[in-house]
């Protein structure tokens, strides 16, 4: 957060918010008693609590939190009142220029008013237009969490600050709740089961943010991507390949380079004197593929998708894992279509959202409506006419489909309207996974056209929609939303099978091979381990199913089954397994078993 937006958005806090602002400042007063010399820059609330920038003596180790906690507490038991006061520039100035806060100064600097607002607590006194809770006794629960770097006003060029985040709830109650889910957060963080399950991986050599799929994680990607593409398919798509490599100009006729240049990389100039960049987005190509040719109307709807290979310029210090990545390739379509189809188009795109979510489980979402920001002139393209036809049409759509949504004001792409669907994450957040996009804006740029019933040549409709986002941040929000739990039909290897001596190790091929011939993902564990140890193993890389064989089996041609849910199913004819796994993995079910509810996995 800029300090432009901390100083703009802290008038608009709700109860909550207030309160987490009121607690950074209850904070720093904490840090200034502490470390006297600390200088201070910017303390918000944020989503789910608040943090403060300082420049500090020495840098803060975890050990220090629990003192600071505690000098906070004496504050809020206190129960200072914060007293609101408005300073005349040059006051203020004077007043933080003598103890050496040159942040502050800098921030009061570039405030155009006369006069700025101050608050006081106690000792404590900071730059501020508030608004806090009346004092510090309304402050409720709190709990520092822990500190990071952050530079100056986000410009790596400025110092390098220490960012010391907290958290505050009513009730102690309720931070004992969001601690909790932060802790399942951590368990299921999608880096730290990524390594333990052998997903994927990520090389200094190679670089930050460019991450390796290994074999496990790669037949998860390839199974996501069967499924998507077999759907897409029937729905009448027809699938590409274009190049990760453009012109700029193309970008610059599309608007990419004017609105989005800040995440695009460099151009490369080619001897020729051509400029080439790496591409942030797929719809210029995908247009350039409708513009081959001539189209009619009867040609249209003309579906087009690809799984197409992006890349964006991010920070290194906000790259984590798969779901922040500089290299991404996104389940992507286009839909160019005449205006009458365009409703129909949208709401088939909607439906297959819905059929897709169905399968992959899915439950707890909801549609925003993304709309621009009429007053911003800059983030997006200024055509009055084309904004109000699209959004009026998106409100029809929704309305059509009897879909609640909310609105999202500023969070349209810069060419058009969108209806983001936001998924709750292992913390309860919303995430935007599918995202449909209408466009009359790239139609016109690119002179797009199609020759309708009446002879005339006419503009088309663009549709831009992704159903499984990128399958990196897809990929990161299974694993947390499963916990690594993969249903039966993602799941990289699907069962063991576990001879419990060396004599049985050729029965245990002979299963193998029936269920490699069904078409399941099966390892035989052949080691000399101990067949307790062996399950325990299996169990900890989360495969579905352990199929246990010894003496008893091999003479009755069964298998004896047990689930990564630790339920011993006990004996179970070869052919009965094999036929009952093929179905759950055919189908695509959540199930583990007939027996095991999709909940307990």
């Amino acid at each position: 957060m800029s300090v432009e937006e901390e100083l703009n958005l802290s008038v608009a806090y709700t109860p909550i918010q207030r309160m987490r602002h009121s607690a950074a400042h209850v904070m720093a007063e904490a840090v200034q008693d502490l470390f006297p010399g600390a200088r201070f820059a910017i303390g918000p609330a944020i989503e789910d609590g608040f943090y403060y920038d300082m420049e500090l003596p020495r840098p803060l180790t975890p050990d220090d939190l629990p003192a600071i906690e505690e000098r906070m507490r004496q504050s809020i038991a206190a129960n200072h009142p914060f007293v609101q006061s408005k300073w005349p520039r040059e006051k203020a100035l004077e007043y933080f220029k003598q103890r050496d806060q040159p942040y502050k100064v800098e921030i009061i600097e570039n405030l155009p008013d006369a006069e700025v607002g101050i608050y006081q607590q106690g000792p404590f006194l900071d730059l501020c237009r508030g608004p806090h809770v009346a004092s510090t006794g309304e402050i409720g629960a709190v709990k520092l969490l822990r500190v990071a770097g952050a530079y100056w006003r986000g410009d790596e060029h400025r110092p390098m600050l220490q960012r010391l985040y907290g958290t505050a709830w009513f009730t102690q109650e309720e931070l004992d709740a969001y601690l909790e889910r932060l802790e399942e957060a951590r368990r299921r963080d999608h880096r730290k089961i990524g390594k333990d399950l052998d997903l994927f991986m990520i090389s200094d050599e190679i670089g930050a943010g460019l991450p390796l799929w290994l074999p496990k994680g790669a037949t998860v990607r390839r199974l996501l991507e069967d499924y998507i593409v077999g759907v897409e398919r029937a729905q009448g798509y027809q699938h590409v390949y274009t190049p990760n490599l453009a012109k700029l100009d193309l970008y610059k006729t599309s608007g990419h380079w004017e609105h989005y240049q800040d995440s695009m990389y460099p151009p490369m100039e080619m001897e020729s004197g051509e400029e080439l960049v790496l591409r942030p987005m797929n719809c210029p190509h995908h247009i350039q593929i409708y513009k081959q040719k001539m189209r009619s109307y009867r040609d249209l709807p003309i579906r087009i998708a690809e799984l197409g290979t992006m890349y964006r310029l991010e920070k290194s210090g906000e790259l984590a894992g798969l779901s922040r990545v500089r290299a991404m390739t996104l389940n992507d379509a286009h839909i160019f279509c005449t205006p009458e189809q365009m409703l129909g188009e949208f709401i088939g795109v909607v439906r297959l959202v819905q059929e897709t979510y169905k399968v992959m489980g899915f439950e707890n979402y909801s549609y925003r409506l993304s709309l621009r920001d009429p007053n911003d002139k800059v983030k997006f393209e200024q055509n009055e006419e084309m904004w109000q036809r699209s959004e009026a049409a998106l409100r029809q759509a929704l309305d059509q489909l009897g879909l609640s949504y909310y609105e999202g004001i500023g969070d349209a792409a810069f060419y058009g309207p969108k209806l983001d669907v936001q998924v709750a994450n292992v913390l309860g957040k919303d995430e935007t996974i599918s995202t449909i996009q209408l466009d009359f804006t790239l139609p016109e740029k690119f002179n797009l056209e199609y020759i309708g019933e009446d002879g005339q040549a006419h503009r088309p409709v663009m549709i831009h929609r992704g159903i499984l986002s990128t399958m990196e941040r897809f990929m990161a929000f299974l694993i947390e939303n499963y916990a690594g739990n993969f249903p039966v039909w993602l799941a990289p290897v699907q069962a063991v099978v576990i001879p419990i001596a060396d004599r049985h190790a050729g029965y245990a091929n002979q299963v193998a091979a029936a269920l490699n011939a069904a078409g399941l993902r099966v390892e035989v564990d052949g080691r000399s381990e101990r067949m307790n140890a062996k399950v325990r193993d299996a169990q900890m890389q989360k495969v579905p199913y352990m199929l246990v064989v010894g003496d008893k089996e091999a003479e009755s041609n069964a298998v004896s089954l047990r689930l990564r849910t630790n339920e011993n199913i006990g004996a179970v004819p070869l052919a009965d397994f094999v036929a009952q796994a093929s179905q759950l993995n055919a189908s695509r079910s959540r199930d583990l078993w007939p027996s095991v509810a999709a909940s307990a996995q």
